[in-house]
């Protein structure tokens, strides 16, 4: 443990510093605060709505992550396996669950660093009328929490491959199928020929479901539980691949 901490942040300060010498971050940030004001004010009506919420800025955060998280999960190992720089990161004094949480503990603060530039519209609402200030703490946990669980999908898979495109398309579809879990299209298609609790534990694994829950404002353990297990699992299976493939 008194090797894993520093190591583990000394590669998260190299990894965060490395996204902000390339144009990578000021792309996705751009993109995201543009897209976020795009989706609450055209499409989620935030000014016909009348309420001072920010019920429709959050609503589109799964959206969004669908597509932006795994643009910046893809490079994470692809492209370290690409360029070859991975055995180099592999033969430094760095245990493999260092370098692992330390480049998914980069990318989580950097998404969280966009996220907070949306401080904006959490004031924008103050101003406008008297909010629930908790219920929008919660959804920005719940969003910081679901695009760390987004991430960890990422790295996996980036994990797997050489090409970020690859990594990119495959996250992409995988995180996909994590939010359409909980639709009832796909619940109906199930409950046809599945048995009743492979139902339930796939409509668990529905970040719609556990994200708007903590939306509302309410905090249950096991939705959080849920954002923080899916994150330990995939890094464990990152660190797995890494180690199986290591050389290849």
């Amino acid at each position: 443990m008194t090797r894993f901490l520093p190591a583990t942040l000394a590669v998260m300060r190299r990894e965060l510093g490395g996204y902000f010498l390339t144009p990578v971050a000021y792309v996705f940030t751009i993109i995201f605060l543009l897209l976020a004001g795009v989706f609450t004010f055209q499409l989620g009506g935030f000014f016909e709505g009348g309420q001072a919420d920010l019920r429709s800025f959050f609503t589109w955060h799964p959206w969004l992550y669908l597509f932006l998280v795994p643009a910046v999960s893809m490079r994470l190992w692809a492209e370290e396996r690409k360029q070859g720089t991975i055995e180099l990161l592999l033969t430094l004094p760095v245990p493999l669950s260092s370098a692992v949480v330390g480049k998914f503990l980069a990318a989580w603060l950097f998404t969280g660093l966009a996220l907070a530039l949306t401080a904006p519209m959490w004031i924008t609402v103050n101003y406008l009328g008297s909010p629930d200030n908790g219920s929008i703490i919660t959804a920005y946990l719940g969003s910081f929490l679901m695009a760390g669980g987004f991430l960890a999908i990422g790295s996996m898979i980036s994990a797997t491959t050489r090409n970020q495109v690859i990594a990119f398309v495959v996250s992409v579809v995988l995180c996909l199928g994590f939010l359409l879990a909980g639709f009832g299209a796909v619940l109906d298609f199930l409950s046809g020929w599945a048995p009743q609790p492979i139902v339930e534990a796939v409509a668990g694994f529905s970040f719609l479901t556990r994200f708007s829950n903590i939306a509302k404002g309410v905090i249950d353990a096991r939705d959080v539980l849920f954002f923080l297990a899916l994150i330990a699992v995939c890094l464990f299976a990152t660190a797995v691949i890494i180690d199986t493939k290591k050389g290849g």
